[in-house]
């Protein structure tokens, strides 16, 4: 696997101490700096916005649980084929359920994983808002209230869905690379 994080010619720009600190954060927690900040280090603004959204929706508090969020990126990232996103979020979805098969199925097909009634409806959900988003309407959303999902549920599913779409496509356009470690976690 090659070193290069996209296929653009962006060197980084200077970080300051705040950014630094984060980034030593990610090496003690996650054993690396993962690329998709790395491809943002040639302006920190745009780093900043991505972060903070990206921790908003999927550490801060909701109805959702970690598992869910990265279920909805992975099954987002397959319809989008998103290489990056895949690796990564499959890597997280093997990690947080304990289970190596349940993140391969969500990458290949979701239809085949054994779900429960709640985690079909999200990403049954998750697909529409991703091929169809204009076809999305109250019945949809009436099918996740039958599950327990909350409107505030709803509003962390749509919106996590709708960060992986635009996520997906900035790394597919700059053809972003995952970190090597990700494809040998949790296996």
């Amino acid at each position: 696997m090659t070193d290069r994080i996209t296929a653009l010619d962006l060197p980084a720009g200077e970080l300051s101490a705040d950014t630094l600190k984060y980034f030593d954060v990610c090496r003690e927690k996650l054993g690396m700096v993962p690329n998709v900040l790395q491809a943002y280090t040639f302006d920190e603004t745009k780093l900043r916005a991505f972060t903070a959204m990206y921790n908003d929706l999927m550490l801060a508090d909701s109805g959702l649980s970690k598992l869910e969020r990265e279920m909805i990126a992975v099954v987002v990232s397959s319809i989008n084929k998103c290489y990056y996103c895949l690796t990564a979020h499959g890597a997280a979805v093997r990690q947080l359920s304990g289970d190596p098969e349940l993140g391969e199925l969500l990458v290949m097909n979701f239809r085949a994983a054994d779900l429960s009634d709640r985690h079909r409806a999200m990403l049954l959900f998750a697909e529409k808002m991703t091929e169809q988003p204009s076809k999305l309407d109250a019945a949809d959303r009436e099918a996740l209230r039958a599950v327990g999902f909350t409107d505030r549920d709803i509003f962390d599913i749509s919106s996590t869905a709708a960060f992986f779409n635009m996520t997906n496509r900035v790394a597919s356009g700059i053809d972003m690379r995952p970190n090597s470690e990700y494809s040998a976690q949790s296996r």
